[in-house]
């Protein structure tokens, strides 16, 4: 056995990059493990261009056992289930316990002892919180996951087999909860959607309706966003309106969906009313929760309080106070990702628990939380598993405390956003924001800097998305020069 164990939970974009950063920091004398249920890697962006049929599954995807093999990376294809940070009174070193997913050893468990430990194992995608929600068992679909989004194409396919019959079709996109994040994710697949139906020249036997939890579109759960283009500032929801208008799309929004049966979804809005969208095909979103860690110390006691949010995801050094809206600030939110109990536990990604929503939370009379969550993915992912592997790599050292900092109160993100995909005709909305949380006493009109936050859509930020499709897979498998790539 090493003299030092990192492990890493979780393999995707935050837990991978964390993985791949420390494997390249850290002599061999240090091991760095992964652990992870599934045995590849999704690069999710892209799982867009999957359920509309422009891609496929095999495009998205590749194992990650031979690349962690060459790189000199432990992976154990698992999941891991109770958390024991203090050991137990038989071995004073943390552990995890962990269930293999492997074929032909599901449910054999095991014991992995760890020196520093990475939560970055995202979100669980709670289907279940809402009635007939989702493509198991459910009435809608998904592009959450790669064998969701080919399921998504295939539906879609015999949907427009009947529209060449002369069948009209309804099609309904969005938020599937009252408590959603990654709008982003059903606007791309909203888009493309009528992209492809233009392409199909079938357009004209299609109703398109977007249902969102958003109180406008363009919120995009960061509280909406004022865009800086051409000299002129641009509210999100003009923005977005106007490319929904446009193209025939239309919106429901304040909506929180209540439950979805074959051909209907049923929806509660923040006025207190309820309503329906009627579909042959729904794409809609799942509300993410934690993975489902539980915790104990070194007695056997349940501590997993101590360490999760109600919501599943881990505490860090955020600002969890309960507060007014009026009262909330961007110190509130995490820098380095590191449990305020365990100096060797951080999250980062997904993983972490927000102190508060970015957007205005707002009620329905009913006491319904229509708000939402925050986004942490891509981008912002990357680098916080990339700042978190820095600081292990520093503290195994010997500094004495987290070297690196990612607050999403400081950062900037970067956001593509695939609106048809033809190298002639497609466009994609190209949208930097600074900072992710806004932060009104440094930017007192708007909470961000409108010199690094504007947007613009047209057909060379398709050539971008197209670019950093190539490009981040070819750094997710580890190829040469891989790090010179940025987050």
């Amino acid at each position: 056995m090493s003299a030092i164990r990192v492990v890493v939970l979780g393999a995707g974009v935050a837990g991978h990059t964390c993985a791949s950063f420390l494997r390249r920091w850290l002599g061999r004398e240090i091991e760095v493990a992964v652990v992870s249920p599934r045995p590849d890697y999704n690069w999710i962006p892209s799982n867009i261009w999957v359920g509309v049929g422009i891609l496929t599954e095999r495009q998205v995807v590749f194992p990650l056992a031979p690349i962690y093999q060459k790189a000199g990376i432990t992976f154990h294809q698992a999941k891991a289930t109770v958390l024991h940070p203090e050991g137990d009174q038989a071995d004073p070193r943390p552990y995890l316990e962990l269930v293999s997913t492997v074929a032909g050893r599901e449910g054999q468990s095991e014991r992995l002892h760890y020196d520093w430990l990475v939560n970055a194992t995202g979100p669980k995608l709670n289907f279940a919180a809402t009635p007939g929600l989702g493509p198991h068992g459910g009435h809608s679909i998904s592009v959450c996951a790669a064998p969701h989004a080919t399921e998504a194409a295939a539906r879609l396919d015999e949907a427009v087999e009947r529209m060449r019959r002369g069948e009209r079709q309804r099609f309904l996109v969005g938020t599937g909860h009252g408590t959603c994040t990654c709008q982003g994710a059903a606007f791309e697949y909203v888009v493309n959607l009528e992209f492809e139906l233009r392409q199909r020249k079938l357009r004209h036997l299609a109703d398109i309706t977007y249902l969102s939890n958003e109180y406008e579109v363009g919120d995009f759960g960061m509280g909406g966003i004022n865009l800086r283009n051409g000299g002129y500032i641009t509210p999100g929801k003009i923005f977005t309106e106007s490319l929904f208008a446009e193209r025939g799309v239309d919106w429901i929004t304040r909506a929180h969906t209540t439950a979805v049966e074959p051909g209907v979804a049923h929806y509660e809005t923040l006025d207190g009313g309820t309503g329906e969208a009627r579909f042959d095909l729904a794409m809609l979103l799942p509300p993410f929760a934690g993975v489902g860690l539980t915790a104990v110390d070194r007695a056997g006691a349940d501590i997993t309080p101590k360490l999760f949010a109600p919501s599943g995801f881990m505490r860090v050094d955020a600002d969890y106070t309960a507060k007014p809206y009026e009262q909330w600030r961007a110190g509130d939110w995490p820098r380095t990702y590191q449990s305020p109990h365990y100096r060797n536990i951080f999250a980062a990604g997904i993983a972490f628990a927000p102190p508060h929503p970015i957007s205005v939370p707002r009620q329905s009379p009913k006491g319904t939380n229509i708000t939402p969550a925050p986004p942490r993915t891509g981008m912002p992912s990357a680098m916080i598993g990339k700042a978190v592997a820095a600081s292990i790599r520093d503290m195994i050292r010997g500094a004495p405390e987290p070297s690196h900092r990612a607050s999403m109160a400081e950062m900037g993100a970067a956001c593509v956003a695939s609106a048809g995909n033809n190298p002639f005709t497609g466009t994609a909305a190209s949208i930097t924001v600074f900072p992710i949380v806004p932060d009104f006493e440094r930017y007192p009109e708007y909470g961000r800097d409108l010199d690094y936050t504007f947007g613009e859509i047209g057909l060379a930020g398709h050539w971008i998305k197209i670019l950093l499709h190539h490009m981040f897979i070819y750094k997710a498998k580890l190829r040469p020069f891989w790090s010179l790539i940025p987050e």
